[in-house]
């Protein structure tokens, strides 16, 4: 799956916040959730807009964010 396929980012909604599938939830509100502890059953269970490949796309979307940030730092 390719999380750009889920993630969607419009500057209309949630301030340009990437945000799943054009829903008012952030790829942001789903991090948050699983560091606080939650599975991805509950995640569901609570929301149920969303699915499994949500999280995982959120996942995804926030790992490339990262290794594109680490690659655009200069060298030590």
């Amino acid at each position: 799956m390719d999380y750009r396929d889920v993630i969607t980012i419009d500057p209309a909604r949630r301030g340009g916040k990437p945000c799943i599938r054009g829903l008012r939830i952030t790829v942001y509100d789903i991090l948050e959730y699983l560091a606080a502890g939650m599975s991805e059953d509950e995640i569901v269970a609570d929301f149920p807009d969303l699915n499994k490949d949500d999280i995982r796309a959120s996942l995804a979307f926030a790992a490339d964010r990262e290794r594109k940030i680490s690659a655009s730092k200069p060298a030590a």
